[in-house]
């Protein structure tokens, strides 16, 4: 770290033939209370947490540019001591004995080029996950609400992305790797190119009058697994077990904008469809499983000033096993965000957030259904620069 800092200084210091280096950035704290409910019983909790963002970008010229965002990627641990899936979003709660740390390092780092109605880029690419949940509902089909994408994947993606612009729209492509585990190579035979886990993201994007429509796709070229999204369980600490392992998951749909004065709605619908068998190999838990199961996400979202809310609704059948299992999951974010100092360098904003999320699983037979609720209540201060 001292090294990459010592480098971006000479960068930026640099002579007028080199490449100009800006920074920019935000540093936020935020206190959470928590409140779960499952199976007659409750749970309350109350945490601090912060997080720093610091993103680099360079103009090399002709079209060339390169990026970087550092943050905390290191995954949060639970009360028992386990490891949480992923990372937190760049988040970092307060451990015991004030004993945690905030390990800095590269989410984001990419480069390419952008050449008249057309670019290129090659890295670790952003993902805008929390604006647009087809990665949600494709790696998280169980329960693919409350931007775990955000939360666990921190927001980004191994891959290429080519875009140009057709008719009035703009066409992006990504070609992205979500894990490097080969679904036959368990003997080390050297035959995992083909078998780790790529995925194909296609979309346009258009305008018809004031209008914005976005039509995407999301497809993987090869096998990779879905993950069930831990929320809360009175009897189990586990995060992020495999739903279904080795299969090729499709996710397509839309996203809508519509203006309305200073009124900014936006609409999403997305169906993920998962079918197949997962290999046999002893890398997999359950090999040779039959996986079938169909999911829907829609999506309703408000803007207006300083106020955002959207609505999400999702329910997925599971028809794999000789018991079939219906999810339904319900969720609500509403913020309000207060700005408390403006300026050409930097603000300083104070936002109140709820995060309120319902889940059933209505199980086939004479099962007792499942149902879980979640109330997060969150102080966000965060200041950008």
């Amino acid at each position: 770290m001292l090294s990459l800092a010592a480098m971006l200084a000479v960068l930026s210091y640099a002579s007028p033939a080199s490449a100009e280096l800006t920074f920019s950035g935000d540093a936020a704290v935020r206190v959470r209370e928590t409140s779960n409910e499952a199976a007659n019983q409750a749970k309350d909790d109350f945490y601090s947490q912060y997080r720093v963002r610091l993103n680099a970008s360079a103009d090399l010229g002709d079209g060339y540019i390169f990026k970087a965002q550092l943050t905390n990627e290191a995954p949060n641990f639970t009360k028992s001591g386990t490891v949480a899936l992923g990372g937190g979003g760049g988040w970092q709660t307060v451990g015991y004995g004030n004993s945690e740390v905030y390990t800095l390092g590269a989410s984001q780092l990419y480069f390419g080029r952008f050449y008249g109605d057309s670019h290129y880029l090659v890295g670790r690419l952003p993902l805008n996950s929390t604006n647009n949940p087809i990665f949600d509902l494709t790696l998280y089909p169980k329960n693919p609400l409350d931007i775990p994408t955000t939360t666990f994947q921190n927001d980004r993606l191994f891959g290429a992305n080519w875009g140009t612009k057709i008719g009035n729209g703009d066409l992006n492509v990504v070609v992205g790797v979500f894990d490097n585990i080969s679904a036959s190579d368990t003997a080390g035979t050297g035959d995992g190119l083909l078998n780790d886990g790529y995925a194909f993201v296609a979309s346009y994007k258009t305008t018809i009058g004031n209008v914005t429509i976005e039509p995407e796709v999301l497809t993987a070229i090869t096998k990779f697994d879905s993950v069930s999204q831990q929320t809360f369980s009175p009897t189990s600490a586990s995060y992020g077990t495999p739903f279904h392992q080795g299969i090729r998951p499709v996710t397509f749909g839309a996203n809508v904008g519509v203006p309305a004065g200073d009124l900014k709605l936006g609409f999403s619908g997305l169906y993920n469809i998962g079918k197949g068998t997962t290999p046999s190999s002893s890398i997999y838990a359950y090999a040779n499983a039959n996986v079938d199961y169909t999911g829907y996400l829609l999506r309703v979202k408000a803007e207006y000033g300083p106020f955002l809310a959207w609505y999400d609704y999702n329910k997925t059948t599971d028809n794999s096993a000789a018991t079939s299992h219906e999810y339904t999951n319900q969720f609500v974010w509403a913020q309000y965000q207060f700005k408390v100092y403006q300026a050409a360098k930097g603000s300083l904003t104070i936002q109140p957030t709820l995060r309120y999320l319902t889940t059933s699983d209505h199980v086939g037979g004479a099962v007792a259904d499942l149902n879980t609720s979640r109330l997060r209540s969150e102080l966000w201060a965060t200041v950008s620069f």
